[in-house]
């Protein structure tokens, strides 16, 4: 008779959540805390605690301050076994989330990267990529920015216009790795051309970035040239120029036009004195076909490069989406500003332990599939391999595609 596999994974003496907490060194949230001043008043309720509290939030979707504390209190014999961590009172965290620096939430999650990429080359390299990302071997960077809604009624400091309220967390992500290089939380009321420099302020020469319009500010365009940094992005519809010459047009039909340019205005003259690449391509957007524009700083690509480039930000949206729509950042466990960073600087701690336990254990399926496993385990204990390797009923990797008539009812115009 064949046997077949057991589909159990293998016991372990410790749960799902202190083997993701056992990624963070032990010493490091006790340094940090010394460093930003939060050991100072921490009696009952300690950093690491505090740390454990919002990952546990993050990791089960929790809703509330009553939720993250009673999970946590119904469980505090397994808690206290990850470093002896203490369930946290309603004030406790409350007084927390407003009071202690979010500075040690934001050191922490680029230390931890910092740690996770030491450990595994392979994480810190990423993957080859697909498509037009296995052509570049230079580092490939995308800027934007990602608006989270908050409650106008209570959270004054976020008010950026009258009745709306927002967070924005200014990101630049790696394509080849897909993982954060630079990130800055703060409200939304600063247009996203005021943050342009210093999200591209660590590219070094020779690498590319990608930004769409918002970010477009000419004489910022001027300095990365003169550091040797490539940029693509898209024309505003104002923009006021002279074509100097005409690039032979690509055998791609979706070229429709490929000229050097130059600037007209005296303002944008004086802040960008150089050439510029404006290629017109169609583009599908939604199953529309459209025209776009873009610029470039790179006089020599083909065409289609330079449209296929800036196809690729759209990863970051993708990265936006695995955020926003599997960790909790839709409701906040505090109102201050300070509140909210910690949830957002924990959220982005929390994908990066997740993203390093699917490179380790070689995970095929969707990041918001590994969310769910793990989240349905968090306290069990059983093994993180073989978990990842029992789980899921197709055992093949795949990649989810969408396709236009997944829209439509078969039979219908």
């Amino acid at each position: 008779m064949k046997k077949t596999k057991s589909r159990i994974p293998t016991r372990r003496s410790i749960s799902v959540l202190r083997q993701l907490c056992n990624l963070i060194p032990n010493h490091l949230v006790p340094r940090l805390a010394r460093a930003t001043g939060a050991d100072k008043k921490a009696r009952t309720f300690l950093p690491w605690s505090h740390v454990v509290s919002l990952l546990y939030a993050h990791l089960v979707h929790a809703l509330s301050l009553n939720d993250v504390c009673d999970g946590l209190q119904l469980h505090a014999g397994p808690l206290s076994a990850i470093r002896a961590a203490t369930p946290p009172s309603r004030n406790n965290l409350s007084h927390a989330n407003k009071n202690r620096d979010a500075s040690l939430a934001e050191r922490l999650f680029w230390d931890m990267l910092a740690h996770l990429q030491s450990l595994a080359r392979g994480f810190a390299r990423g993957g080859r990529g697909r498509g037009l990302t296995r052509r570049f071997r230079r580092a490939i960077h995308v800027v934007d920015s990602t608006t989270i809604q908050l409650i106008a009624s209570c959270m004054d400091w976020a008010k950026h216009r009258r009745r709306k309220a927002a967070a924005k967390c200014h990101l630049r992500l790696d394509l080849h790795s897909f993982l954060p290089r630079f990130a800055i939380v703060d409200t939304a009321r600063h247009h996203d051309n005021k943050r342009a420099r210093e999200m591209c302020a660590g590219i070094r020469a020779g690498e590319i970035v990608l930004f769409d319009k918002a970010y477009v500010e000419f004489l910022h365009l001027w300095e990365l040239l003169q550091r040797g940094v490539f940029w693509v992005t898209r024309a505003k519809d104002n923009l006021q120029y002279r074509r100097v010459k005409r690039v032979r047009k690509s055998q791609d039909p979706r070229i429709v036009s490929d000229e050097i340019i130059v600037l007209t205005t005296e303002a944008t003259r004086r802040q960008y004195p150089g050439r510029l690449r404006r290629v017109v391509a169609r583009v599908e957007v939604n199953g529309v076909e459209q025209e776009m524009v873009f610029l470039t700083n790179h006089l020599e690509w083909a065409a289609t490069t330079v449209a296929d480039l800036y196809r690729c930000r759209w990863q970051i949206e993708v990265f936006f989406k695995q955020i926003k729509q599997t960790l909790q950042l839709a409701d906040f466990l505090g109102t201050s500003a300070n509140a909210v960073r910690w949830q957002v600087w924990m959220a982005l701690l929390a994908y990066v332990l997740l993203r390093f336990l699917a490179w380790v254990h070689s995970w095929g399926h969707s990041f918001s599939r590994l969310f769910t496993v793990v989240r349905a385990v968090l306290w069990r204990r059983w093994a993180l391999e073989d978990l990842f390797a029992f789980y899921g009923t197709a055992g093949e990797r795949y990649r989810m595609v969408a396709m236009p008539q997944q829209a439509y009812l078969p039979g219908f115009a």
